[in-house]
């Protein structure tokens, strides 16, 4: 899991040095494309773990949300630190936690919506209302609410399927979809970039953004083999450090001390809701659990 987090960044990082050429629908095409390449030979090799139907509407529908969360995420990358965009999608956790009532029937109690209120402020303090990507900060929070939806069509799927199948399903679906979304918008005249023109360094770079992100993938789903979603749930916040560490090396973002602030709110309620959530019952976690962009904790 730790491994999988330092990969994240860097899959993060060269899609947001593409957003320098092409727009971020392409981005999130080309990149969900090239994460298919890399994925599905390993899918091969690791076949004996695929159960279940990896095609129908369940896994469809989660591609669709891999869909809405990779265009977001990259949206904002273009515009705002990396920190900052993976500083706000992590009010997930929270997220999910006030879904999974309504959604799944699960009784949340007062100190986790609390934790989630106070998660939520963390992460107005990160936006800071008026400042100028106020609006872009919309972005990762429309990321976050996808994937928290996305969990929750997972948790369901993973009933009769593995987690690889899962994967590799709705990193099929995402291809398709993504492909029609950017030749419409081309056709349309949104999207005016041709991909085909880029230089080998910028091919390189749609490589190696898939390559990072298949391969966490594969390592988080070894991790949620071998150790229950409880205990691997915090080892997903050190993705904020690689985030920084790679938005400082390549770009020269460090996050200012309000920013750090909200980060560390933010955090301590997500810790607090994994802490709840393992104190509340004993570990009956999937072993599936699945992201196409993050996976994060109930």
């Amino acid at each position: 899991m730790a491994a999988a987090m330092v990969l994240l960044p860097l899959g993060d990082t060269l899609s947001k040095l593409l957003t320098e050429t092409l727009n971020p629908i392409e981005v999130a095409t080309v990149r969900v494309l090239a994460q298919a390449a890399f994925l599905l030979p390993a899918a091969v090799v690791l076949r004996k773990r695929l159960r279940g139907a990896m095609f129908s509407p369940v896994v469809a529908l989660s591609g669709l949300l891999v869909m809405i969360t990779l265009i977001c995420l990259i949206g904002a990358f273009a515009v705002m630190p990396i920190a900052t965009a993976i500083a706000i999608f992590f009010v997930e956790p929270l997220i999910l936690t006030v879904l999974a009532g309504p959604l799944l029937g699960e009784a949340v109690g007062p100190r986790r919506l609390a934790a989630v209120g106070i998660g939520l402020v963390g992460a107005l303090i990160v936006i800071r209302p008026g400042a100028e990507f106020e609006i872009a900060a919309l972005l990762p929070l429309l990321a976050a609410a996808s994937y928290a939806l996305n969990m929750i069509v997972l948790r369901r799927a993973a009933r009769t399927r593995s987690g690889l199948t899962i994967q590799c399903g709705a990193t099929i679906y995402a291809c398709i979809g993504m492909v029609v979304l950017s030749f419409g918008l081309q056709e349309a005249g949104y999207v005016s970039s041709d991909p085909g023109a880029l230089p080998a360094s910028g091919w390189a770079l749609i490589l190696g953004s898939g390559f990072f992100a298949a391969a966490s993938y594969v390592l988080i789903a070894e991790a949620f083999r071998h150790a229950e979603a409880g205990l691997l749930a915090p080892f997903q916040y050190l993705e904020i450090i690689g985030a920084t560490a790679a938005g400082y090396l390549v770009f020269g973002e460090f996050p200012d001390g309000m920013t750090w602030v909200g980060i560390a709110v933010i955090l301590a309620s997500g810790l607090y809701v994994v802490y709840r959530e393992r104190s509340r019952a004993p570990a009956t976690l999937e072993p599936t659990r699945h992201r196409s962009r993050r996976i994060r904790p109930r």
